[in-house]
């Protein structure tokens, strides 16, 4: 980078074609400004996750803060939501890719959700080149040919609202330092994102909109309240222009609901119930707890038990804040050539968004176009209206006992082989590049390979009896890795097995599930194998 960098930044990260147009010197001046004043705070918020999870590895379980309880029984409402948030009955997830983005916003989805974050491999390329890619979005010039296929790719005149996902706060960006330290993921695709295109997107009628992921407390939240309000005023963005919806995917975070839309009571848009990091922090939280061990993945579903409580808590808080409360993500992918499968696969998401719908939500997440218009005739079915604010759901009442309530099920070997073989697959994807992979008829994304990975570390640690009666213990499950790798060799070939980062993933993936501690994230490791 030329001399006119900010004092005392650093960019390692080759330069790529348009790099220049992102890492101006007057936006890495406006980054540098947020890592310069927020980043003290954002590393003594991890450091108190790290106490916290002393504590419950200890035995302590997540509760009610009572320091808070005023604000969980004051009236209070968040601010007034924009016109083209109003209605979000059905949103579209995906990385930030040029090709996906054209087609998630032509989809016909309300809403299309840019991901910097899970559905991310975050490569230098994948970040720089998506922030690209979403200027261009704004300034008109997205279009474009694959040159592989020839196919033309062009957004029409109705395109879906768009959301964008920073990287979460334990998150680094390891090509940008300032001061010798690296960047705060969460603040560079923010601050990058926020100073190219908060004006454009006002100008053309929508606003600077931001999904966040991955918050364990409401002083995590009141932290990004003080960057949008810094971001504002540095940008001369009247205060409150920015609307934030929070992901509700981590245990402790249920728990403060009411604190977050709090604290971000002039940013807030909605809650939304991140299922599947949600399962993952549920683990992971209680990972030390053997009261906790789930049964396997495919029975841990949002209909019941912990999952269930979850998601009616949220649609009550957040409707009696005036606040969206979102539904999760159907993972479905379409399946080809077995109309059978497809329909059943289809069946899935019609009676999971029948019951989100029916419940209250005011929308949900689908990961591929051709799921929009089964969620959004569900949708439209059960909710008439823009949205169901309406609802209140004064009815529910949800404590510490039912946020914890394990769900029943059984423990087996295929349950354990699905994970080792999904986990590893996404694992070797995601060293390639990529952060959204099919596999096995879903469309997985890094909280699948934090699932698995942590259910195996559970099984092992607690010897835990399988249906059939085996044992699960270090030996036998050496046995089985091995049988699955080749079973996957198998499935994807063996160039592919050999040519591709197999062995990386590998090794990585054996060695969180059979670490004497818990690692906190698998991609905190694997990062710096992509760096």
């Amino acid at each position: 980078m030329p001399d006119i960098s900010p004092t005392g930044l650093a960019i390692t990260g080759a330069m790529g074609p348009r790099y220049d147009e992102i890492l101006t010197s007057e936006a890495l001046e406006f980054v540098a400004t947020l890592q310069r004043r927020f980043n003290g705070r954002r590393k003594e918020l991890l450091a108190r996750r790290a106490e916290r999870q002393k504590r419950f590895d200890a035995g302590e379980t997540p509760d009610f803060l009572p320091e808070t309880a005023n604000i969980r029984e004051s009236d209070w409402q968040v601010a007034p939501l924009p016109a083209d948030l109003l209605d979000r009955r059905v949103e579209i997830t995906g990385p930030v890719d040029r090709k996906m983005i054209i087609n998630a916003l032509n989809s016909g989805a309300k809403v299309f959700m840019a991901d910097f974050e899970d559905a991310n491999s975050p490569t230098w390329s994948n970040c720089l080149d998506g922030q690209i890619n979403l200027r261009d979005r704004w300034a008109g010039k997205i279009d474009f040919t694959d040159t592989t296929t020839g196919k033309a790719y062009a957004l029409k005149s109705d395109p879906a609202v768009l959301i964008v996902r920073p990287r979460g706060w334990h998150l680094d960006e390891a090509h940008v330092t300032l001061d010798g330290e690296p960047l705060s993921g969460s603040l560079f695709d923010f601050g990058l994102y926020f100073f190219h295109n908060a004006k454009a997107q006002i100008a053309q009628g929508s606003g600077p909109y931001f999904y966040i992921p991955k918050l364990e407390s409401h002083l995590e939240a009141r932290l990004w309240n003080e960057v949008f309000l810094l971001a504002q005023e540095s940008l001369g963005i009247p205060k409150g222009t920015i609307k934030a919806t929070i992901l509700i995917e981590t245990l402790p975070a249920a728990f403060e609901m009411d604190e977050i839309l709090y604290e971000l009571r002039d940013h807030m848009a909605g809650l939304n119930c991140g299922r599947w990091d949600y399962i993952f922090s549920f683990i992971k939280k209680l990972a030390k707890n053997q009261a906790y061990v789930l049964p396997d993945r495919s029975q841990v579903v949002m209909g019941k038990a912990f999952l269930r409580a979850y998601s009616l808590l949220l649609i009550k808080t957040c409707h009696r804040r005036g606040a969206f409360a979102m539904g999760g993500m159907a993972a479905q992918i379409p399946i080809k050539n077995n109309p059978a499968a497809n329909e059943a696969a289809f069946a899935k998401v019609r009676d999971d968004k029948e019951r989100e719908a029916g419940d209250g939500h005011d929308g949900t997440w689908v990961a591929h176009p051709d799921l929009v218009p089964v969620a959004m005739e569900v949708f439209n079915r059960l909710m008439p209206e823009a949205n169901q604010l309406g609802k209140k759901r004064e009815d529910v009442s949800i404590g510490k006992t039912e946020l914890l309530q394990v769900h029943e099920g059984t423990r087996t070997a295929e349950g354990l082989r699905d994970n080792v073989r999904v986990g590893v697959q996404y694992m070797e994807a995601w060293l390639r590049g990529r952060g959204a992979v099919p596999i096995y008829n879903l469309m997985e994304d890094a909280a699948t390979a934090e699932i698995s990975r942590a259910q195996i570390w559970q099984f092992v640690k607690y010897g835990v009896t399988l249906e059939g009666g085996i044992m699960v213990t270090p030996a036998w499950f050496d046995g089985v890795f091995e049988e699955e790798m080749q079973r996957v060799r198998g499935e994807v070939g063996d160039a592919a097995f050999s040519g591709g980062r197999f062995p990386e993933a590998v090794k990585l993936f054996k060695q969180l599930s059979l670490a004497p501690d818990f690692a906190d994230f698998l991609t905190l490791p694997a990062y710096q194998m992509i760096v």
